[in-house]
């Protein structure tokens, strides 16, 4: 039987890129989107499924997940970007928080017992290396502080799931997408090799750790 995949965000940009990247891999995947039109097109452009899903509002993240039943590999994708100052802008703090580390928070606790159960669990989150403090926590608003928060998280959860858990952080670089802007030099397909790489990971593979190019960086 298929493993199942499930990629926030997966309708466009590097979310489209790693969820078509892991249907040639033979996962059964799901996109997930809060434009249920967008996803349902994306979807059916990748021969993938889609379920809806608002990652600022945790009772639908809650519903989405009931409704998904088993997942195997969780790749938390999605993301904002706010130009605004954090202290002039407390929704747009709010958001960023709530989609890029409340949202993979809560698909983790309410993913991860299955994948217990099953002895099998693979979470890629799609960090940046603004988020790192190594790099001095760069980018605009509150976007390199709600990824710094996701790279916390994933290595303190790598202290409480079991070894069967794999759970990474990485950065996808400077990609070709709405967020991106046309000016970058990776296409999301570049972007997406080592989420691919992480979803995928043997039993011996790393966890807790925070990679580029599929070599570790610094936090």
């Amino acid at each position: 039987m298929a493993r199942r995949a499930l990629v926030t965000g997966g309708n466009r940009g590097i979310g489209f890129a790693i969820a078509a990247g892991l249907a040639k891999l033979d996962y059964e995947v799901v996109i997930a989107a809060r434009d249920v039109e967008a996803g349902e097109r994306a979807a059916e452009e990748l021969g993938v499924g889609s379920i809806h899903m608002d990652l600022s509002d945790l009772s639908s993240i809650e519903a989405a997940a009931a409704q998904l039943g088993d997942v195997d590999v969780l790749v938390n994708n999605a993301g904002v970007l706010f130009d605004r100052p954090m202290l002039e802008s407390p929704e747009d703090y709010r958001v960023s928080m709530a989609v890029m580390l409340d949202a993979p928070y809560h698909l983790i606790r309410l993913l991860s017992p299955g994948m217990i159960g099953r002895d099998y669990g693979r979470i890629v989150n799609l960090s940046s290396d603004w988020g790192a403090f190594s790099q001095g926590l760069e980018g605009p608003g509150a976007y390199g502080v709600a990824k710094a928060a996701l790279n916390a998280l994933t290595l303190a959860l790598s202290r409480e799931l079991p070894d069967s858990i794999k759970i990474n952080a990485m950065c996808p670089g400077w990609v070709r997408t709405r967020m991106g802007g046309d000016g970058a030099n990776r296409s999301p397909e570049e972007g997406a090799d080592t989420a691919l790489w992480l979803a995928s990971l043997p039993g011996d593979g790393p966890s807790g750790g925070f990679f580029r190019d599929r070599v570790p960086l610094a936090w």
